[in-house]
């Protein structure tokens, strides 16, 4: 038996222990900048299992390392560990025990996969070669989230390459994920305030109606994307948010309005954020109101490097329980592993974890968000073949 052989056999005897640690993690979710339990809770994984560990890295950062009896590259893998602002809605017995809180995007599967992976390479540690680098990110759901900070701090220092996945509930279990080049989009948010004149709604001539303007202003923006961007390049502009007025026949004085921005190309991202306040000028400038604009930088483009990608996919090729390998298109959703690949090679990809049960499949932020845990355990095999197959790499 070869040793990739032996460390899937070891992830699969693992396999229950991971499945409680993804429950335990569902059942006590922490808001991002929050995590002050969760980040505890993995730490001490570490120390029991008598692994060097480090807290508190770039806020509520989590980082253990791993070096091996063998000299080689070092190699780090991350996972997110925050949840969102959203009330569980399963029915299920390890649901969420904190009201309005709850892992929606999979971050505490990606935590159990990572905790296994580090115990699994932990094991085999006299059989390796290498460092091998456990990133464990707070906050990656809010922005400035937390890899920057985490980065800032060290986490990358000494690495050569790293590895994340993403689990995903829309994908069967068994795909892999990949792309070379951009996969997930700058994430930008903007807000308006557009300030009219209130007044009597029986008497709208003698008031400055902010309700009509910002009405005209939704449709107005949806003229940036299909008139003023190259159809070749990708771009959404979208109002989320609109907040104005508090009584039926009362034009109020003002409207606020926010939304978001998801591109790849940097001049696209910076074309809109200006045809955005144009588009507001003018729209006021109509209706006779003045207004407000903040543009606010989210996470930049996730954009895998070219050798380790394709690398990624030859090895998941090989995994057992990966049934189907394939080049992915871009996804308008935000990362910010975007910032570690910004500072070292690596890739980032897609795990499908989709339940069963097509009732019981929905997308990620959903209140009835969840997973197929045998997900996690491809992704481990994936990450941990990823992770000692690179040691043979030029």
């Amino acid at each position: 038996m070869n040793m990739l052989e032996k460390a899937y056999q070891l992830l699969e005897k693992n396999y229950d222990h991971m499945v409680k640690i993804r429950r335990y993690l569902h059942q006590h979710p922490e808001l991002s900048f929050k995590e002050f339990e969760t980040a505890k809770y993995i730490a001490n994984f570490y120390k029991n299992l008598g692994v060097q560990v480090q807290t508190n890295v770039g806020g509520n950062g989590v980082v253990a390392r791993i070096r091996c009896a063998k000299p080689g590259k070092t190699v780090a893998l991350r996972a997110d560990f925050d949840a969102l602002p959203i009330q569980d809605e399963k029915d299920v017995p390890y649901k969420s025990t904190v009201p309005g809180v709850m892992h929606a995007c999979g971050h505490d599967g990606h935590t159990a996969t990572l905790l296994s992976v580090a115990s699994i390479i932990f094991d085999l540690k006299d059989e390796l070669s290498g460092e091998y680098v456990f990133i464990h990110q707070h906050a990656e759901e809010y922005v400035p989230g937390g890899a920057k900070s985490m980065i800032e701090d060290g986490c990358l220092d000494g690495v050569d390459v790293i590895f994340g996945t993403h689990l995903w509930s829309t994908e069967p279990v068994g795909q892999i994920s990949f792309r070379t080049g951009p996969i997930m989009a700058a994430a930008d948010r903007f807000s308006i305030t557009i300030n009219g004149k209130g007044g009597h709604g029986a008497y709208p001539h003698a008031a400055k109606d902010p309700i009509v303007a910002a009405s005209q202003l939704v449709l107005n923006l949806q003229q940036i994307v299909s008139r003023f961007i190259d159809p070749i390049q990708s771009a959404v502009v979208t109002i989320g948010q609109i907040n104005g007025g508090h009584a039926f026949n009362v034009i109020p004085d003002k409207v606020e309005l926010t939304g978001t921005v998801r591109t790849f190309n940097e001049e696209v991202r910076n074309q809109i954020e200006q045809l955005i306040e144009k588009m507001i000028k003018s729209t006021c400038l109509t209706n006779d109101c003045t207004y407000d604009y903040h543009y606010f930088r989210g996470y930049p483009p996730v954009v895998n490097h070219k050798e380790e990608t394709e690398f990624l996919a030859q090895c998941a090729e090989n995994v057992p329980g990966v049934t189907n390998v394939i080049e992915c298109e871009k996804r308008m959703v935000g990362e910010d592993f975007a910032y570690y690949l910004q500072h070292v090679k690596g890739t980032f990809f897609f795990t499908g974890a989709k339940p069963v049960h097509e009732k019981d499949c929905f997308p990620h932020h959903h209140p009835k968000f969840d997973i197929d845990e045998q997900g996690m355990l491809i992704a481990a095999k994936t990450l941990f073949t990823a992770a000692v197959q690179y040691q043979n790499q030029i």
